[in-house]
């Protein structure tokens, strides 16, 4: 049972499961491959915006060559710089602690960039002027020789070039990874619902298959399907129900065979019996009038001849129950002169305290609820304590019956087991008076009374005060029809 459950109860776990397993793994897979895209991508772009900006920058610088004076006056660098800011956006040019005017160029040189370009290099550096990426080269003029040589002039060129559209790829290459992103994980959800529909489906046939088998179906069987791990799950499966069907299928068998010979031997026994009953009724009879252990020996023979007497009849009753030929004889009942009768005709009346209402009717079998009764005061008597009571209730559709005693009570141990048949809750008692049955029986003729689908029933417990309580509760209409098991 707690397999079906499991089953059925972690089916839409294991689907989160397999969704976020695959959701990660997709968003992962993409973060990464995205993510490297994108700035490789990214690096790629700015890389050839800066060498095209450098080149053009140098290009532009190898039409103002040679530089005739130094060092320059303001006239000579205002004019370069005006001229180049013509040809290729802003730019300034400084010498030492001179700069050319009459260029908007705001952004400060930084100490780095300006120290790169004075050792000589062409350097670069992104900066960002009103909110949009730039780049800043710096370069230096050089001075040709006599001999055609160069040696720097200490005219420092900076150029300022946009980067927005640079940018723009960039931001599309971003929406880009980002919609792909998004794909991605769309994909691996579909792919996860798609797994865990081909790995659930087994599991809840599984489910259903426990289900099934727990119920008393042992013919069920799952289809294999492949050779992974839940086909050999399947045929697992098949071979447990198989081998627990051929162990049920046994002990049925033997369960039938031994109520057959009980109840075959029971009524062999009721002729022999029979015969040894009259000769008993004889022997009572004379017991008196035998000497010393024969009239002990008479009455020893008489009674055991009762007690067997009750165990072949308890035993072809309980045959009965077990082959489901039991069945209800219903008359109108008055309920509390039943129970008052039963009490009397067994000599009870005195000894137990009782609370009958008049008036309570019941259609029932009368014989069996006398049976009821007598069991249960009658175990009363022997394991409880007295005084013993009798209390009736009544329902609009059902009647109550409590049997109280004052003894020690039932065992929690014991309560599961006191309509067991043949149990004994002290196994130290090899012998008791009565068969063990009393209670069974009493048990399965409750059971046989049905009113709207629903059983009668009977009831262990222990009281408030202590002392054993034995419920009774029957319908006050059973039906006609009272087959059991």
């Amino acid at each position: 049972m707690r397999l079906w459950r499991w089953a059925g109860g972690q089916a839409s776990g294991l689907r989160v499961r397999l969704l976020l397993a695959f959701a990660l793994l997709g968003m992962t897979t993409t973060a990464v491959v995205a993510s490297g895209s994108y700035f490789q991508a990214r690096r790629v772009i700015l890389q050839q915006a800066q060498d095209a900006a450098v080149v053009s920058l140098t290009e532009q610088l190898t039409e103002v060559y040679p530089v005739r004076q130094l060092p320059p006056s303001q006239e000579v660098l205002d004019a370069l710089s005006q001229r180049l800011s013509d040809r290729d956006g802003d730019v300034v040019i400084l010498y030492r602690d001179m700069r050319a005017q009459g260029v908007q160029f705001p952004e400060p040189v930084s100490p780095e960039l300006r120290q790169a370009v004075e050792s000589g290099l062409v350097a670069w550096q992104r900066v960002s002027r009103d909110g949009q990426p730039m780049l800043l080269i710096g370069t230096q003029l050089r001075l040709e020789r006599p001999d055609g040589t160069a040696q720097p002039s200490g005219l420092e060129v900076y150029a300022l070039r946009s980067l927005a559209p640079e940018q723009q790829s960039i931001d599309r290459l971003a929406t880009l990874a980002w919609l792909t992103g998004g794909l991605s994980l769309v994909l691996a959800v579909l792919l996860a619902l798609l797994a865990a529909q081909g790995v659930l489906r087994p599991v809840r046939e599984l489910g259903r298959a426990a289900r099934r088998l727990g119920e008393g179906d042992l013919t069920t069987r799952l289809v294999v399907r492949g050779a992974d791990e839940l086909a050999d799950v399947a045929r697992t499966f098949n071979d447990t129900a198989g081998t627990l069907e051929r162990q049920v299928g046994e002990l049925r068998r033997m369960e039938s065979d031994a109520r057959r010979f009980v109840a075959d031997v029971s009524h062999e026994l009721r002729t022999p019996l029979a015969a040894m009953t009259a000769v008993t009724d004889v022997l009572d009879e004379e017991a008196d009038r035998l000497p010393g252990d024969a009239g002990k020996a008479a009455r020893l023979v008489s009674q055991e001849t009762q007690n067997l007497t009750r165990l072949v009849n308890d035993l072809i009753e309980i045959s009965r129950f077990d082959s489901g030929t039991a069945r209800l004889a219903l008359d109108d009942v008055d309920v509390a002169a039943a129970v008052s009768a039963t009490l009397r005709i067994r000599g009870w009346a005195d000894r137990v305290r009782t609370e009958l209402p008049p008036g309570i009717v019941a259609r029932l079998d009368p014989r069996r609820l006398d049976v009821i009764v007598a069991n249960l005061v009658g175990n009363a008597f022997r394991h409880g304590a007295e005084p013993v009571s009798v209390d009736l209730r009544a329902e609009p559709d059902w009647i109550t019956i409590e049997v109280r005693d004052q003894g020690p009570g039932l065992d929690q141990e014991v309560l599961p087991h006191v309509f067991d048949r043949f149990y004994k809750a002290d196994t130290a008692r090899t012998r008791t008076e009565g068969s063990g049955l009393g209670l069974a029986i009493a048990w399965e003729n409750a059971r046989l009374h049905r009113h709207a689908g629903q059983q009668g029933s009977l009831v262990a417990g222990n009281g408030p005060t202590g002392g054993a309580v034995f419920t009774l509760r029957l319908p006050r209409v059973a039906a006609g029809a009272g087959g059991v098991r």
